[in-house]
């Protein structure tokens, strides 16, 4: 039986991007909208925050050290040890209500991240960060992008517009980091909740957060629902796997999309859970190879 801790009861307006570092054993996610990194060890159960000057989505580790982000203009490096952010590619300047969203990075050290639009319009895009730091945009009319992930033998992207409630997926050639054939992988018209962040574990399957539906959930490679795992709050936006051997699943959420006169009845709202006992395991999160 999976078993839901709160192991940080923060107020995260809209906690996002966790991703476990390998390299530390500690876990981080951005609050994306106050704007703050933060990061939590396990072992001590110490968390830190660092402040950011604009809104983050979500941000990669790199190898050469600190991170990646994507921010409101666009990519950027930060240096958590000193504050420091540098701009590394601008991004949809010329539509000043967007910003970047979910983001990972391929296993050849590839940042993808998407953008959003709060007005909902279909003007959004996915874009590809290289390692010699050019910026290419890989397909668009979206409206939230969410949800990157690919399968474990790297044939399969898969990535989420929340608005449409549709999952894609597409043909990834691992090599050239080029996507194509764009497909429906998983659609959520029938069900409570939209599809938010994603993970994929090793077998394959699709662990996503179903926001506004209260649950984390598990699709079997072809796009069926395997299982779900109710949770204390209504809108958990991702998870990711971590801990030691990554079999456990950490999630975040926030309390922007809590009603006010709802509020007493979700008291951990904005808290990064731990589930235990998923009865699966993850695949360490690449670096960003620039």
């Amino acid at each position: 039986m999976a078993e839901v801790e709160a192991v940080v009861e923060c107020k995260d307006i809209l906690g996002e991007g966790p991703i476990w570092n390998t390299r530390e054993q500690r876990l981080y996610w951005c609050d994306i909208s106050r704007p703050a990194i933060q990061s939590y060890d396990p072992a001590g159960g110490q968390v830190q925050a660092w402040e950011m000057p604009e809104e983050v989505g979500s941000f990669v580790f790199r190898e050469q050290g600190g991170i990646v982000a994507g921010l409101k203009s666009g990519f950027a490096f930060v240096d958590l040890e000193t504050g420091r952010v540098k701009p590394v590619a601008e991004v949809e300047a010329e539509l000043p209500s967007t910003r970047l969203n979910d983001g990972k990075c391929d296993r050849r050290g590839r940042y993808w991240c998407g953008s959003v639009d709060p007005e909902r319009e279909p003007r959004c895009g996915l874009y590809r960060l290289d390692a010699d730091l050019s910026c290419r945009k890989m397909d668009g009319g979206f409206c939230v992008s969410n949800g990157i992930a690919w399968s474990p033998d790297n044939k399969t992207m898969y990535f989420s517009d929340t608005a449409r409630e549709t999952v894609y997926a597409y043909d990834f050639d691992i090599e050239s980091g080029e996507i194509a054939n764009r497909r429906e992988f998983i659609t959520t018209w029938d069900i409570e909740g939209y599809i938010d962040g994603a993970t994929v574990d090793a077998e394959g399957f699709y662990w996503c957060a179903h926001i506004y539906g209260g649950e984390i959930a598990r699709y079997d490679p072809a796009g069926k629902l395997e299982r779900t795992i109710p949770l204390p709050v209504r809108h958990p936006t991702m998870c990711t796997f971590g801990g030691k051997d990554l079999d456990m699943l950490y999630v975040t959420c926030g309390t922007k999309f809590v009603k006010e006169k709802l509020a007493h009845t979700q008291p951990l709202a904005g808290a990064l859970f731990a589930i235990h006992g998923v009865e699966a395991r993850g695949i360490p999160e690449p670096f960003f190879a620039g």
